[in-house]
Parts: structure tokens; C-alpha cells; sequence
């Protein structure tokens, strides 16, 4: 419970002496360009595999004679929407970017640069978490939208290449009984992951202590409570707008 008050706190600090809005700008586009463009070949690469796997796998159990083989993409689109892109990738995207934020704050931390921020009279939270938080929640949902465009297309080549089923069977698949409100939700829980990943993350960085070593255990310990988190959250997320009334 000590922990979690800790980390309110910590949230609370982050729009408490704010620095001007020009600043924030500048270094909300530098941490848009580290967690956004520095990950999108990633995100395509294994967006793209999962897709086709999935397509496969799917079409490996589906072996009924009277199942339609549209049915094979309709899955593949609700699994891509509801799980693979914005659950899977959150925990890549916790484990490259999370990581890396965790990293970098606590070697700023164990080398005195926050302290030299603070003594400057500025808020270091403010400064240094809100930015990483702001791109985050502006970069991961557009991952997310690469990355379950590239699962389909990779479902789609794969389908093709194999002849598991033909082009206009997967598109086919891909609009029968669709529900857009799939996609709002695949998008919500890309926002709530974004934030979790970049806050928990900044939290634990922030608050390393000691030496080298102990850098490395807080880049782990931000990627393993960022994974919980992002687990939990997602069960969350599907009870309170999924769940039938």
C-alpha cells in the first residue's frame, strides 16, 4: 500500500509547477520521435507474423466441412482488434519503451541530474515524466492502429500465399457482422496501456537508488509491474464494456 500511495503522489506531482508550454512542446516531440517512430518497424515486424500465424492456426482448427472458410478471417479481425494489437504489442511496447524510460531516468537519477533540476527550483517530475507521458498517449494508439492494419494484411498475404482461402473469402470475413465499437475499444485500452506503461515506468526510473546495478533491476521491476498492470487492466476493461448487461 506504501508503494501505491508513493505512485499517486507521484502522479500528482506531475502537473503541480509546470513549466511553460513551448518547453513541454519541444520535449513532447523528442519523446514522440523515441517512442513512436524508433518502435514502428517492431510493431509492423511482429504485427505482421501474428497476423499471419493467427490465420494459420485458426485455419489449422477450423477443419469442419460445413464451417465456411470466412469464418477463418472474421476471427483473425476479432482477435487482431480486441487482443493481439492493443494487449500483445501494449507488452512489447512495455518491455522496448518502458524499459528504455525506466533506464534513462534512473541513470539521470544515480549520476545527480535530477537533483541538479531540483535544485534549480524546477519540478523534475513535471519536467521529466509528463512529456514521456503525453507521447505515449499520443504514439501508442497509433501503434496500435499500424499494428492491427499489418496483422490483417499479414493474415491476408499468408491466406493467399498458402490457399487457405481466397482474397475475397478473407475480405469477405473481414466486414461479416462487423461491430465498430470493437475498434473504440481496442482504442480506450490503448490509452489506459500507454499511460500505465509510461507512469509506472517513469515511477520506478525516478526513484532508483544506488549504483549501475540497481539501474538494471528498476528497468525490470518497471517492465514486469508494467505487465501486471496492463494484465489486470485489460480484464478490467473487458468487464466493465463488454460484459453483457
Amino acid at each position: 500500500m506504501k508503494e501505491i500511495g508513493r505512485y499517486f503522489i507521484f502522479l500528482g506531482n506531475l502537473l503541480v509547477n509546470r513549466e511553460s508550454f513551448k518547453t513541454h512542446y519541444k520535449l513532447v516531440i523528442d519523446e514522440c520521435v523515441l517512442i513512436g517512430l524508433d518502435s514502428i518497424f517492431l510493431f509492423i515486424l511482429v504485427s505482421s507474423f501474428m497476423g499471419a500465424v493467427s490465420t494459420v492456426q485458426t485455419a489449422f482448427n477450423l477443419v469442419a466441412p460445413y464451417i465456411p472458410k470466412y469464418v477463418i478471417s472474421q476471427v483473425v479481425r476479432e482477435m487482431t482488434v480486441l487482443e493481439l494489437a492493443p494487449t500483445v504489442m501494449a507488452i512489447i511496447f512495455a518491455g522496448k519503451v518502458g524499459s528504455s524510460m525506466a533506464g534513462n531516468l534512473g541513470t539521470m537519477r544515480i549520476t545527480e541530474q535530477i537533483d541538479a533540476l531540483e535544485v534549480m527550483g524546477i519540478n523534475s517530475i513535471n519536467y521529466l515524466v509528463l512529456p514521456k507521458v503525453i507521447a505515449s498517449l499520443i504514439m501508442y494508439p497509433m501503434l496500435v492502429v499500424v499494428a492491427g492494419v499489418c496483422a490483417l494484411v499479414g493474415g491476408y498475404i499468408v491466406g493467399n500465399i498458402t490457399g487457405i482461402l481466397s482474397p475475397d473469402e478473407y475480405i469477405y470475413g473481414i466486414r461479416y457482422m462487423f461491430n465498430p465499437f470493437t475498434v473504440t475499444f481496442a482504442l480506450i485500452k490503448s490509452f489506459v496501456f500507454a499511460f500505465l506503461v509510461s507512469s509506472i515506468s517513469s515511477y520506478k526510473g525516478y526513484y532508483t537508488r544506488g549504483g549501475a546495478l540497481e539501474v538494471g533491476i528498476s528497468s525490470t521491476k518497471a517492465v514486469t509491474t508494467s505487465v501486471i498492470a496492463i494484465l489486470l487492466a485489460d480484464y478490467l476493461l473487458a468487464q466493465l464494456l463488454l460484459s453483457p448487461a
